[in-house]
C-alpha cells in the first residue's frame, strides 16, 4: 500500500547565524540551532543558506541533534566568491522533499532540532522552513 502524506497544521521558520569555524564532522564543537521541532514533531521542507559576504573554498554541513547528540546529514560544498555588483555571493537551497526517500520531507520528532556549521570562519544564514504535525 502506498503511504499517504500527513499534512502539516502550523508553519515552522528558524534561522541562524553560523560563522564559528567547526571541521568536525562527528557532530561535537559548535553547532547553531537552526530549528528545533515543536511538542508532536513537524517536518523541515527545505533549508536557504546564503552568505553575507566573500567565501573561500569550504564547507557548510547540517545535522539533525536528538537533544543528546548530533549527526551530519549533509555536506553542502561552498566555492570561493568575491562578491561584487554583478557577482552575487553563495547561496543554495537543499530541498529535502526530492528523491524516494524524503518524499514528505524531513519527518523529525518533537524536540529533535536541525543545526548547521561552516568549515571556514565566514558568516552564513542559514533558514529552515517546513510544519508542525
Amino acid at each position: 500500500m502506498a503511504a499517504s502524506p500527513q499534512f502539516t497544521g502550523t508553519p515552522l521558520y528558524g534561522s541562524a547565524v553560523v560563522s564559528t569555524a567547526n571541521t568536525n564532522r562527528d557532530g561535537s564543537g559548535t553547532l547553531a540551532t537552526v530549528l528545533t521541532l515543536p511538542a508532536g514533531g513537524g517536518r523541515i521542507d527545505r533549508a536557504v543558506l546564503k552568505a553575507t559576504g566573500n567565501t573561500t573554498a569550504g564547507m557548510l554541513r547540517l545535522f539533525i541533534h536528538d537533544g543528546t547528540a548530533a549527526r551530519c546529514i549533509a555536506e553542502i560544498p561552498v566555492p570561493a566568491i568575491t562578491v561584487s555588483a554583478t557577482v552575487a555571493s553563495f547561496e543554495t537551497v537543499i530541498d529535502f522533499t526530492t528523491g524516494e526517500s524524503s518524499a514528505y520531507g524531513l519527518v523529525l520528532p518533537a524536540g529533535h532540532s536541525l543545526r548547521a556549521c561552516t568549515h571556514v570562519a565566514e558568516t552564513f544564514h542559514v533558514m529552515a522552513f517546513g510544519g508542525q504535525f
